[in-house]
């Protein structure tokens, strides 16, 4: 069963951006049990901001999972990614992204890699950066195996990467690594730029999808742009996804309203039967 979740940024450099609660982890606990999600997706400054004990307790006293936490504060804070020119700021990239591997590991849930990636530019070509790339998802796939959780890759939109936009190029880009716990984020933003059929993308990435973002066309809550998303639904549920549709949405038109209209809209859909 496909389970729902809302997003949680305790990044102060990225107020603004799309997560759908700010800064107060305990209050964001606390609305999105009264409003029926099942879990909160996490976006740190650092793998230390948060207690793991506090944070257990925190999700147990609220009955909430944690579906997924983000590794982008690396970019926005300390501009780290995996493609960079220099050997010892790519290793700073992968400790920070393996931090983060440690903190959400032993919650169940995997670490996500979207703005981290990186890009290609004067310094790398298109080719190193896809090598360096693949590099580290052998390395890092590998380190999420003890937890017993995959590694979540997220590809992102021409607008903001040059390296991978859509599923297409996620599949192309898993397929020949040896380490087959590396996922893919479906995000539904994303998708809506880059696939041509959002449902058929799915259908073809088939068991590599292992995270989803459920919001609209305009980045705003799901159902308040104009992605249809019924036959996203049929897709998701004919290749066997049965994790969690995340809400990673503007908070708009506030907070609680964002949080409101995602579950309202996640029922309509994933509660029909």
């Amino acid at each position: 069963m496909i389970r729902s979740s809302v997003t949680v940024s305790l990044v102060r450099e990225a107020k603004g951006g799309p997560f759908v609660f700010w800064h107060d982890l305990p209050g964001a606990c606390r609305t999105a049990r009264s409003l029926g999600f099942d879990a909160v997706e996490i976006f740190p400054p650092g793998p230390d901001a948060v207690n793991p004990k506090e944070l257990r307790e925190l999700l147990n006293e609220n009955g909430l999972a944690l579906s997924a936490v983000g590794t982008g504060a690396g970019w926005v804070r300390h501009k780290l990614h995996l493609c960079l020119p220099d050997d010892a700021a790519r290793d700073k990239a992968r400790d920070s992204i393996r931090a983060i591997i440690d903190f959400a590991g032993p919650f169940g849930a995997p670490a996500i890699i979207g703005s981290m990636q990186g890009r290609h530019g004067d310094e790398v070509d298109q080719p190193t950066a896809l090598g360096l790339l693949s590099d580290a998802l052998e390395d890092l796939g590998e380190h999420a195996r003890q937890y017993n959780v995959p590694l979540i890759f997220e590809p992102i939109n021409r607008y903001e990467s040059n390296l991978i936009n859509s599923l297409d190029d996620g599949v192309r880009l898993l397929s020949p690594l040896s380490t087959k716990n590396v996922r893919l984020l479906a995000d539904l933003f994303h998708m809506n730029i880059e696939e041509v059929d959002s449902a058929a993308s799915l259908r073809a990435a088939g068991k590599l999808v292992g995270h989803v973002h459920f919001v609209d066309s305009n980045r705003r809550p799901a159902g308040m742009g104009h992605i249809d998303y019924a036959p996203i639904v049929t897709a998701l549920e004919a290749i066997g996804y049965d994790r969690f549709a995340s809400a990673e949405a503007l908070s708009y038109p506030d907070p609680d309203s964002a949080a409101r209209q995602t579950i309202e809209t996640f029922r309509r859909y994933f509660r029909r039967k």
